[in-house]
């Protein structure tokens, strides 16, 4: 029982389990939107182009989450830009926007002397986390908690049918942009966690196992927040004993628990097709 709990007794933990339980409940239920929604991608965009907001943040002596906010709403507006004024298909825009971003922050990273590790940015350090880090992924959490459960009546008729929403009056526009603002904020919560390039695990991974496995949203959003949260934890827990990064395995539990809610899916919809022959 002593070795079990073995994880628990070191003080560079903590701050991995603390962050753990802090970010899961806010990209799960972000998740859910998303994948409703279909923008699987945008998430996958936005945390990329994050990364020339964060160096130029640096360059300049802001806050890099400051940086990457910014660069996460740009890369938001420019691809919606993009999309209304040109005859490409919108995950063409995506493609092209977040990849470019992304290859302008590294060609800027090559060029400033930093002790920031590339890694670090890229794939996160759970083992690294400060108070600063917490108190920034704890507030931003509950912002975006609050924001999605008072308007996810609104958010959600928008995913499904805009044209409804708009015809009763509900502000589309608004509801659109706020959804990316609560993205970007999302992102800049989970940088210190699991980097730019794993971020996307945690935005679309728990609303997919939560959709595979429940038939209401609002059960959809429980069964993400707890497989995001397990996750997360399990995630950090397992990585001290196989010696690993946490971040990447935490990305390794979420997809092997979507794989098992797709099995799962699949022998419940074999069992009823049976009892309706």
């Amino acid at each position: 029982m002593t070795d079990l709990l073995l994880p628990f007794q070191f003080p560079f933990m903590h701050g991995a389990f603390y962050i753990a339980l802090l970010i899961g409940p806010p990209t799960a239920m972000l998740s859910c939107f998303l994948v409703l929604k279909g923008w699987s991608l945008m998430g996958d965009a936005v945390s990329h182009a994050v990364l020339p907001g964060i160096v130029l943040a640096y360059i300049i002596g802001l806050p890099l989450i400051v940086g990457a906010f910014i660069a996460g709403m740009f890369c938001s507006v420019l691809t919606g830009y993009l999309d209304a004024n040109s005859r490409v298909r919108q995950d063409t825009v995506m493609g092209v926007v977040f990849s470019g971003m992304f290859g302008l922050g590294l060609v800027m990273y090559t060029k400033i002397e930093t002790n920031v590790h590339l890694d670090h940015i890229l794939f996160g350090n759970m083992l690294g986390v400060n108070s600063a880090d917490l108190w920034t992924s704890g507030l931003i959490g509950l912002l975006v908690c609050g924001a999605l459960l008072i308007s996810w009546k609104d958010l959600l008729l928008n995913a499904f049918d805009p044209a409804q929403a708009r015809a009763i009056g509900l502000p589309v526009q608004v509801l659109h942009y706020g959804l990316l603002t609560v993205l970007s904020l999302t992102i800049v919560a989970t940088l210190k966690a699991v980097g730019l390039i794993l971020a996307i695990g945690l935005l679309i991974a728990p609303g997919a196992i939560a959709f595979l496995v429940t038939r209401q949203f609002q059960h959809m959003l429980i069964v993400a927040v707890i497989a995001s949260t397990a996750s997360l934890v399990g995630g950090v827990y397992l990585s001290f004993w196989i010696g690993s990064d946490a971040g990447p395995t935490v990305i390794l539990v979420l997809t092997l628990l979507f794989l098992i809610a797709f099995i799962y899916r699949l022998i419940a919809n074999k069992s009823h097709s049976s009892r309706t022959i």
